[in-house]
């Protein structure tokens, strides 16, 4: 598959994410943005310590790199939700197996549903501000005791030139955002670990994390087996 040019990618950076993910998701997989599946087979590793697990849910999936961990975890067929009906299309080629939904991952249309729920490379289209309702609402889709994990790469050091390319594109985010309508929310330095750990505990959560060797760390949110929903205030711990 040939990746996107230039100009395909500069369109869609001057879309909203909904239509820009519509425009690049027939050559998604071909571009470095797609989950790699070093970090799928070490995400599927870490879970085994925490199933067997029954139904699963992959929160914006686009074209369904999350459905091969749900495949490997989980005994019934899984589900992706997404807001892009061009990632959806795509994954509903790759995954004809799969339950798909078309929702807001802000406003997820489950309740009690599943016993795991992962996500990957999603983070970044959330600000700050909007990261306790994306967390709520995969509590409530939770059964109780249910599982969401959340893999945690290792960032690079302000030593490494990586991490000043990183910054560097936020900054070109914020000045774009600043200039230009409609927002394209992508940014990569806006979810550091300890508030990742502090929002999923105060919706409810009970926080664990468990090492991937090489890879960083697999951030385990479990629903307590008593809590009836979202709210309750759980101490964040380490594994």
């Amino acid at each position: 598959m040939e990746g996107p040019r230039l100009r395909e990618l500069v369109v869609q950076a001057l879309s909203s994410v909904e239509h820009g993910y519509d425009l690049l998701a027939p050559k998604f997989d071909a571009t470095s943005f797609r989950t790699p599946d070093w970090l799928l087979a070490a995400t599927i590793t870490a879970l085994r310590e925490y199933g067997p697990f029954e139904r699963g849910l992959d929160v914006c999936t686009g074209t369904g790199a999350g459905l091969e961990v749900l495949a490997e975890t989980t005994a019934e067929r899984p589900t992706g939700v997404d807001f892009s009906m061009g990632m959806l299309e795509q994954a509903r080629e790759a995954h004809p197996e799969a339950d798909l939904v078309r929702a807001d991952a802000r406003a997820l249309p489950f309740e009690a549903a599943y016993d795991l729920v992962v996500s990957f490379g999603a983070l970044g289209h959330f600000l700050p501000g909007e990261r306790l309702a994306l967390f709520a609402g995969i509590h409530r889709a939770l059964r109780p005791g249910g599982t969401f994990a959340l893999p945690a790469g290792q960032g690079p050091r302000p030593t490494h030139p990586a991490y000043w390319m990183l910054t560097g594109f936020d900054l070109a985010m914020r000045v774009r955002n600043a200039v230009w309508r409609p927002k394209f929310v992508m940014y990569y330095r806006t979810h550091p670990r300890p508030a990742l750990l502090r929002d999923l505990t105060e919706v409810g959560f009970v926080v664990a994390t468990t090492p991937m060797p090489g890879v960083g760390e697999l951030i385990v949110a479990r629903r307590n087996q008593l809590s009836p929903g979202a709210g309750s205030s759980q101490a964040a711990e380490r594994r």
